[in-house]
């Protein structure tokens, strides 16, 4: 038998996760600055297997808007200019037989409003899913009470106890979009 505060503890690990995604998922869109996260993502074929970029090579930022690959086996220089270009990130690699740079170019306004939808739509998204969650713990709260596992009473308290939970992070969604926004929209 699980108490509500067990089902309050999963749900409250499955929100967290949503917004482990949602930081993932944000740090991924160029926003006019270098930064090593839109990289995250990229997978070189190395010796016959995808491997992610920053598992083969050093990855630093040198300049505000570049972006430096050492790679840590210099063979694999052109596998991972061919990663990069296939992964679309919208940024094309230089090479000079010994590191690959990336210059991020300036975001022009049009861009910069366009990534602003995306962040919106992302946290939306994370929004859906964390209601999503309120609804599933929801539904095991009651059945609870229908089983008898708890009175009318506590199925409230358990009830409005969700709300609370699923308020605070959705506050925090919106903090974290707010702030990339911002990010994004800073020249």
């Amino acid at each position: 038998m699980s108490t509500r505060y067990e089902q309050h503890d999963a749900m409250i690990a499955k929100i967290e996760k949503t917004i482990g995604f949602l930081k993932e998922d944000l740090n991924t869109l160029r926003a006019g600055r270098a930064n090593p996260a839109i990289l995250d993502k990229v997978m070189v074929e190395y010796y016959g297997s995808p491997t992610p970029l920053k598992n083969i090579a050093n990855i630093s930022v040198p300049e505000p808007r570049l972006l430096l690959i050492s790679p840590f086996d210099p063979k694999s220089i052109g596998d991972i200019e061919k990663a990069i270009n296939v992964a679309n990130i919208g940024i094309n690699p230089s090479n000079d037989g010994k590191v690959v740079r990336l210059a991020i170019p300036q975001v022009t306004e049009e861009r910069r409003k366009e990534l602003t939808k995306s962040v919106k739509k992302i946290g939306e998204d994370a929004k859906v899913a964390i209601r999503n969650l309120r609804r599933d713990i929801n539904d095991e709260l009651k059945k609870m009470q229908k089983a008898s596992e708890m009175t009318e009473d506590d199925l409230k308290a358990a009830l409005d106890e969700a709300q609370k939970i699923v308020d605070d992070y959705i506050k925090k969604v919106e903090g974290i979009v707010a702030d990339k926004e911002k990010e994004i929209m800073e020249v």
